[in-house]
C-alpha cells in the first residue's frame, strides 16, 4: 500500500452479512503495514463487521477515492503483533488529527487484520 493511501483517515470495509448474505459497508479508522489493514473493533467480537468477517473471511477494502482489494480477514491474536497494531493506530490518529482520548480504545478494542491479496 502507498503512503498516500496509508495516510487516508478512513477505509471501507465489506463484509458479507452471515445471516442475511448481502453486503455490509463500514467505515472505520485504520492503519497500515506492508500488505495488511489493521482495525480496533471497540466493540470487540460483538460487532457486526467482526461476526460476519469470521464467518466469511473474505472480504473487500477500500481506502481512498478508487483503490479496492480483495483481503482476508483474521483476528490478530500474536502479542507482538497486537501490540504493533495498537501502537500504529494510536500514533495515526494521536492530536492533532483525533484530539479525543484514544487511551481505552488503545487498551480495550479488538485488534483485526485485513491481509490484502488483490487489487481490485
Amino acid at each position: 500500500m502507498t503512503p498516500r493511501l496509508a495516510d487516508e483517515d478512513y477505509c471501507y470495509i465489506r463484509t458479507t452479512g452471515r445471516v442475511s448474505g448481502t453486503p455490509h459497508t463500514i467505515e472505520i479508522w485504520f492503519g497500515a503495514a506492508g500488505d495488511t489493514i489493521y482495525v480496533l473493533a471497540g466493540s470487540r467480537h460483538d460487532a457486526d463487521f467482526v461476526k460476519n468477517a469470521k464467518k466469511q473471511p473474505a472480504v473487500e477494502v477500500r481506502v481512498g477515492a478508487a483503490a479496492k482489494f480483495g483481503a482476508r480477514a483474521r483476528i490478530v491474536t500474536d502479542s507482538d503483533e497486537d501490540a504493533r497494531v495498537r501502537r500504529l493506530l494510536l500514533e495515526k490518529y494521536a492530536p492533532p488529527r483525533y484530539e479525543g482520548d484514544l487511551d481505552e480504545w488503545g487498551r480495550e478494542a479488538l485488534a483485526v487484520a485485513f491481509d490484502l491479496t488483490e487489487r481490485r
